[in-house]
């Protein structure tokens, strides 16, 4: 049996069935208790950091500190909890070892709970104020860019409209920054220009969150193609604290770029795959991050792609690019083309949040730490290409590769964002491969850790804080 074929009693039919395989059923109950806690777990944090964000500043965008007004204090208001940085440190801790022991026991936890406590924190998450980045406000001002003021956002940053009332809300790194995002996303923004800002910021929240609902579906849908337990994988990629506080709480655009890919993916796996390369070429529209997995939908050619699906693959791809690029063209001009100088200038900044960042910036070793994302950067792209060539072999499953590109990508990367874990979670989910399964539970633990160095009390007196 090749690594793509699936297991006996898996479907190719992709039909969306809420049930786990009759024999995980069988074996569900004697271990259920630490996951109906896990997720009793996850549901009371979730809440806790639902209620409290608003008076607790660590949760808020730093442009909020100094309090957030009362359309921005999301649909709870002002509760006056505030978590303070000890019990943020604890309420984000407990809600970490909640999905751990969620996902250690998800084969035993029925389908209803766990995709209604996903859909529980979704909703909490969504109706909490914009949570930890100010970058839902910069979505915001590049439409604003262009649809208001009628500059290209991929020349022009919010400094060019200082007097506009967002300004005050944008963070101090992307002040002067044109936009990073992809063309139908910029567009998205375009749409939303004329709403106010709080309307804005639930708007742009609702999308990730029903983006993530999304996810988890296609999610479902892929696993039973695979012959994965689904609960299981769903319980993964849906529960995973950084995407829901970070990812839906500040209303990230990565969970808008995964929709697509993730679409690809499956539609891929069902052998449609037109359709699949286009749809992760319009992920890829959204934030080029999603492009990462075409190649290696490609390189699974040798003895399991005929020259036939590699052919449908191109051709999907090529036209999605061909509209896009006739899209992007009548939309924004040449702006576009700005785009990976702009991405390299941000990327080169960097950020504490990250291996070379943590080595630079808290460590004290500024020039070690530029060194270190050099030679990162250059191991990244031998790391790909060694990962492309065993998919092409034959060696390693093409999902599986592309978490582990994934994960590469994410260890190297100058800036390490906790919502950037959304980029591997449906690839580990779906990869059929248990150390790529484990890296995704580790690194989640890891940069969770990143994060609550930013809340210890007292933090200052650490090397380099």
């Amino acid at each position: 049996m090749s690594v793509d074929s699936p297991p006996l009693g898996a479907t190719r039919s992709g039909a969306f069935e809420l049930r786990a395989p009759a024999r995980e059923a069988r074996t569900r109950a004697p271990l259920s208790r630490i996951g109906l806690l896990g997720l009793a777990g996850m549901l009371s944090t979730g809440l806790l950091v639902a209620i409290s964000a608003a008076s607790t500043d660590k949760l808020l965008p730093q442009t909020l500190w100094s309090g957030a007004p009362i359309g921005l204090s999301g649909s709870f208001g002002n509760t006056g909890i505030n978590l303070g940085n000890i019990g943020l440190t604890v309420t984000l801790g407990l809600m970490l070892v909640s999905y751990v022991a969620t996902v250690a026991c998800a084969r035993r936890l029925s389908p209803p709970l766990v995709l209604g406590c996903i859909a529980a924190l979704n909703a909490l998450i969504l109706l909490a104020p914009a949570l930890a980045s100010t970058d839902i406000f910069s979505y915001q001002f590049y439409g604003r860019i262009g649809q208001l003021y009628h500059f290209n956002p991929y020349l022009a940053g919010p400094k060019a409209i200082a007097g506009d009332s967002l300004y005050q809300y944008i963070g101090s790194k992307w002040i002067g920054t044109p936009t990073v995002y992809g063309p139908l996303f910029t567009a998205l923004s375009y749409v939303l220009a004329p709403l106010s800002i709080a309307a804005s910021v639930f708007a742009y929240k609702a999308i990730a969150a029903l983006s993530s609902i999304a996810i988890v579906a296609l999610v479902w849908n892929g696993a039973r193609l695979r012959g994965v337990d689904p609960v299981r994988a769903t319980a993964l990629v849906g529960l995973n604290p950084l995407i829901i506080v970070y990812g839906v709480g500040g209303g990230h655009n990565d969970l808008l770029m995964l929709a697509p890919m993730v679409a690809g993916l499956v539609l891929i796996l069902q052998r449609r795959d037109r359709l699949g390369a286009g749809s992760i070429v319009l992920g890829a529209a959204i934030k080029v991050t999603a492009a990462m997995l075409l190649p290696f939908a490609l390189a699974d050619a040798r003895g399991r792609l005929s020259a036939g699906r590699r052919r449908d693959l191109l051709i999907g791809a090529g036209i999605a690019a061909a509209l896009v690029a006739v899209f992007t063209f009548v939309m924004f001009g040449t702006g576009p083309l700005h785009l990976p100088t702009t991405i390299e200038t941000v990327q080169s900044k960097g950020s504490w949040q990250s291996v070379p960042g943590f080595i630079g910036a808290r460590l004290g070793l500024g020039t070690v730490g530029h060194g270190a994302a050099l030679v990162l950067g250059g191991l990244f792209f031998a790391a790909v290409g060694w990962l492309l060539v065993r998919v092409w072999r034959g060696q390693l499953d093409w999902i599986a590769g592309a978490g582990w590109a994934a994960v590469a990508l994410l260890v190297t990367a100058a800036s390490l964002l906790p919502w950037y874990m959304a980029w591997l979670l449906p690839l580990a989910a779906l990869g059929r491969d248990r150390r790529l399964w484990q890296a995704s539970i580790v690194l989640t633990v890891v940069i969770g850790c990143f994060e609550f160095l930013a809340y210890i009390p007292h933090a200052s007196s650490l090397p380099g804080l």
